[in-house]
């Protein structure tokens, strides 16, 4: 057995005529810019690419496979000069039963189970181009289409106010909208963590994914998991996701729940913090509509006794480096040139050798973000939280 680092969150930047999108730099969201940012500047074993259904990436993978580019495992999973790359989905769903719309991720073992639930899509989709797409037709169909096809079924950033489960997509429980028994695990999205999700006992039998929902290069890894597989395959993932001999989820890595976006309640308006409980009105702006933070939704929903009993790997909390105060594109450039890719950097670096590289305060907040002893001024309403000298904040 050995330890895989998996982001199974990734979004190919594409817009609306299906030309990539262009980000920071030059650089663009395509296929080959992302497997390359994830195995050399991130250190990622297998990424889960989650526009896949699209033809064009479809159309794409299957040129690279003829090309030999591109190997099909024969337990599932596509490698690419040693990453491994998991075909996926991200999709819309809002039958009768949702309150709201909810996203949930969809992963195929090979190109012709994905092409198969492309061209079932395609029938119940406006437009099968674009990401995270809305389906016409029930949360349980979906469900069941993909245990027919030996997928995985799970269930996006469970907790943001918006198109989550329980965001809007239910009032208080999964079983609203989906069949327990077909859910392989669920995602906790950038403002919770475990200890948070495990506040709710109907989680209990489900393991928690942290990933990045990636949307630009630079956010890929900014949250994964290291799981115990004795190859990088679908067929092993799967294995780690049902706990099977020895296979299983190590540890998940992402923010603390204080930098997500969506951690506290806030003014829709201003952004400042609304305590909807005590408070009709913002304080700052006098509007009374807000945003609800997960923390708050998680109270809400919570079960009666505080913690379960199911034991759950670590969740560690990592500060990425482009949250670093100071820390520029240049600087970020001489530290991967030194030491490899970013999980090396803020992880393993010796502080003596950062010191070398990069000024010693700069280092030192790198240091100090490793071991928690950074202040977080908390995130909401779609805006991050931010790192801040002095004092840690309890988390």
């Amino acid at each position: 057995m050995h330890p895989y680092f998996a982001d199974m969150h990734i979004h190919i930047g594409a817009s609306r005529t299906g030309r990539p999108v262009k980000i920071t730099g030059s650089r663009t969201l395509t296929l080959s810019n992302i497997l390359y940012e994830a195995k050399y500047k991130k250190g990622m074993d297998i990424i889960g690419i989650i526009d896949c259904h699209a033809p064009e990436v479809l159309d794409e993978l299957k040129e690279m496979k003829e090309n030999g580019q591109l190997n099909e495992h024969k337990d599932g999973g596509l490698e690419v000069d040693g990453l491994t790359l998991i075909p996926g989905t991200e999709i819309e769903i809002n039958d009768e039963n949702c309150q709201g719309p909810l996203h949930v991720l969809v992963y195929m073992p090979d190109l012709n189970k994905m092409e198969t639930l492309s061209s079932w899509l395609g029938a119940r989709m406006k437009n099968i181009n674009l990401s995270s797409q809305r389906m016409y037709g029930s949360a349980k169909e979906l469900q069941n289409t993909v245990q027919q096809l030996g997928g995985l079924f799970i269930p996006a950033h469970i907790f943001t106010p918006f198109k989550s489960l329980y965001g809007k997509g239910v009032k208080s429980s999964i079983f609203e909208v989906l069949d327990p028994n077909l859910i392989d695990a669920v995602e906790l999205g950038l403002s919770s963590n475990t200890e948070m999700a495990s506040r709710l006992h109907e989680l209990s039998p489900y393991p928690f994914l942290s990933n990045s929902d990636a949307h630009s290069l630079e956010k890929i890894a900014r949250e994964y998991q290291m799981i115990t597989l004795a190859v990088p395959t679908f067929k092993e993932f799967k294995m780690a996701l049902e706990g099977k001999e020895g296979r299983g989820i190590i540890a998940n890595y992402g923010l603390n729940p204080y930098l997500g976006k969506y951690y506290n309640s806030v003014c829709e308006k201003c952004l400042d913090t609304f305590d909807y409980k005590n408070m009709n009105t913002c304080r700052k702006c006098g509007s009374s509509k807000f945003i609800k933070g997960v923390h708050d939704r998680i109270q809400e929903l919570k079960s009666d006794s505080e913690q379960n009993s199911v034991n759950r790997p670590p969740y560690v909390h990592q500060i990425p480096l482009e949250f670093i105060p100071g820390l520029g594109p240049k600087t970020l450039l001489k530290l991967r040139e030194a030491f490899g890719t970013d999980m090396d950097i803020i992880h393993a670096a010796p502080a003596e050798q950062l010191k070398k590289i990069i000024k010693p305060s700069l280092a030192n907040h790198i240091l100090s973000a490793r071991s928690g002893e950074l202040s977080i001024q908390m995130g909401g309403g779609g805006t991050y939280g931010k790192i801040v000298s002095g004092k840690p904040i309890n988390s």
